[in-house]
């Protein structure tokens, strides 16, 4: 059996609440689980510190037992000390796609063109 250490959302529409639970990895999100470790309330600021609820020695026996957490319970996890998470780095993420990059040629190319016809009227009658 898949152990997953993960996210059940509740609370209401517009209202997020979530419980960190330890599930098997073939039920629902919010389905049945095994133990509750702990509360996320993403509504509260970040620096408050009923923000993330979490019991650590629970949670690190399921680690021990081998259930994997999802990348935002590991966040958890890492900030309080129990496991720990290498940071990712994705430098393409940041860059514009191909209709992004063409329309900002395109926009460039146009702003270059209208620039041009603005200086030659002058350089013509600067000629004369």
């Amino acid at each position: 059996m898949s152990l997953k250490i993960r996210l059940a959302r509740g609370g209401t529409k517009k209202r997020p609440f979530y419980q960190i639970v330890v599930a098997d990895a073939r039920s629902p999100r919010d389905g049945r689980f095994i133990e509750k470790l702990g509360t996320f309330n993403p509504l509260l600021a970040k620096d408050n510190e009923g923000r993330v609820v979490l019991d650590t020695e629970r949670a690190k026996h399921w680690l021990s037992v081998g259930a994997q957490p999802t990348d935002r319970v590991l966040r958890f996890l890492d900030a309080v000390g129990v496991a720990k998470r290498d940071p990712r780095n994705n430098p393409n993420k940041a860059k514009p796609g191909d209709k992004a990059t063409q329309r900002a040629e395109d926009k460039a190319a146009k702003a270059a063109a209208v620039e041009e016809a603005k200086n030659a009227p002058k350089e013509e009658a600067a000629a004369e």
